[in-house]
């Protein structure tokens, strides 16, 4: 179940206890349909949040080279590995491009940093980012991700690689994908078996 699936799975126990209850109420009709893909973004939300969230759907801000490039970085920021996929297969690029539109101090520095990208890539490759060899996106990547290291002329970029790495991160691990990464697995019952032995030992207590 994906991050959308999950918040409808509670949208939808909320939303139907309340139905069920007001179903017991004399001269209250039940609605015959539910709508299941809008359902878990209609519970707990106010109308003008539902109308901002559609709003925001609908728009779309950055074109298809540029999601590409941000796709590039992004899963070089987090690659597949043995343990997890990368974080495109956790739909960061979708999550970013979602986040520059509901935050949108984002949109000027990142498609700025986007065509900072290319155009160093122009002039030090004369290709732009994504058809760069996989040596020569790392080499630039290499020259923005290091703060400390990284030569004056490289500012723009290593200002914009902070952010990107920063969104990426928020949107991987706010990920189903992410979330089992780092193997949290939220509160579980325990099973008391009583003190430890060595504890009661410890105090003079085992053979009470």
């Amino acid at each position: 179940m994906n991050r959308r699936d999950s918040i409808k799975a509670i949208g939808l126990t909320t939303l139907g206890s309340a139905l069920l209850h007001d179903a017991c109420k004399p001269g209250v009709k039940t609605p015959a349909v539910i709508d299941k893909d809008t359902i878990g973004e209609v519970a707990g939300r106010e109308d003008f949040e539902i109308e901002r969230l559609k709003t925001l759907r609908a728009e779309k801000f950055f074109d298809e080279h540029e999601m590409k490039t941000i796709t590039v970085l992004a899963d070089i920021i987090i690659p597949a590995d043995a343990v997890s996929g990368s974080a495109s297969d956790a739909e960061v690029p979708a999550f970013i491009e979602f986040i520059v539109k509901d935050l949108p101090d984002h949109k000027v520095p990142m498609r700025g940093g986007l065509k900072w990208v290319d155009l160093h890539c122009l002039k030090a490759y004369e290709k732009v980012f994504i058809n760069c060899s996989k040596d020569q996106q790392m080499e630039l990547v290499t020259a923005i991700a290091y703060p400390a290291k990284a030569l004056p002329e490289m500012r723009q970029g290593v200002v914009f690689f902070n952010r990107m790495r920063n969104l990426t991160a928020s949107g991987f691990y706010t990920s189903k994908i992410g979330i089992t990464d780092i193997g949290y697995v939220g509160n579980k019952p325990n099973n008391w078996e009583g003190v430890p032995e060595d504890v009661l030992a410890q105090y003079g207590l085992k053979d009470v």
